[in-house]
């Protein structure tokens, strides 16, 4: 039976179990971060599978280093921190290696040809799209409209004022907006993104 929000226990109870060698509060850590790492990985590394690597690798070195973490309660915002250096260091190594992409066929696990060109068409518009932001407002972006994190959490995480966050998300979706409105193949001006 899982808990209840309410009942769930708070990042700094979580850290202390954890650095007693209890591995199911880590678990429960890495468990409520995952998605918000990788939002963060991603909006540096611009590639999912670069994020994935350096979400991952973050968790490990959180856990290696979880002593180091002077703010239990504070535990989202170290951990994103770690998440933004490692992946910009994963960038760094893999701009000395440049590989091929997959076609978006060979990723795609759509079953009719339309639907993947148009998948994967979309996909690339976001991407362009995205990587247009500064780093800073794709990051904001990524935890609050697919991770669905309050402005609040977003600020602490990334140590901003919450002002700064809302006006960050404003202007990047006004970017958004205006960058996939003039891309080729955007819908016409009246199904804009609200």
């Amino acid at each position: 039976m899982s808990l209840k929000a309410s009942e769930a226990p708070e990042d700094d109870d979580l850290v202390r179990r954890a650095r007693k060698g209890e591995e199911l509060a880590f678990s429960q850590l890495v468990e409520r971060y995952q998605r918000a790492a990788y939002s963060v990985a991603y909006s540096v590394t611009g590639s999912r599978e670069d994020a994935e690597d350096a979400a991952q690798e973050s968790f490990l070195v959180a856990l290696q280093r979880l002593d180091e973490c002077r703010n239990p309660e504070r535990f989202a915002g170290w951990l994103m921190t770690i998440v933004r250096n490692r992946s910009r260091n994963l960038v760094r190594r893999e701009t000395l290696r440049e590989t091929d992409q997959l076609p978006s066929a060979a990723r795609s696990k759509v079953p009719t040809p339309d639907r993947v060109a148009e998948t994967a068409e979309l996909r690339e518009m976001l991407e362009k799209a995205l990587a247009g932001l500064p780093e800073v407002q794709r990051q904001i972006v990524l935890l609050h409209d697919v991770e669905g994190w309050k402005h609040r959490e977003i600020a602490e995480a990334l140590e901003l004022p919450s002002g700064t966050v809302r006006s960050h998300l404003h202007f990047a979706r006004k970017s958004l907006r205006e960058a996939l409105g003039n891309m080729p193949g955007a819908p016409d001006q009246e199904r804009k993104i609200q």
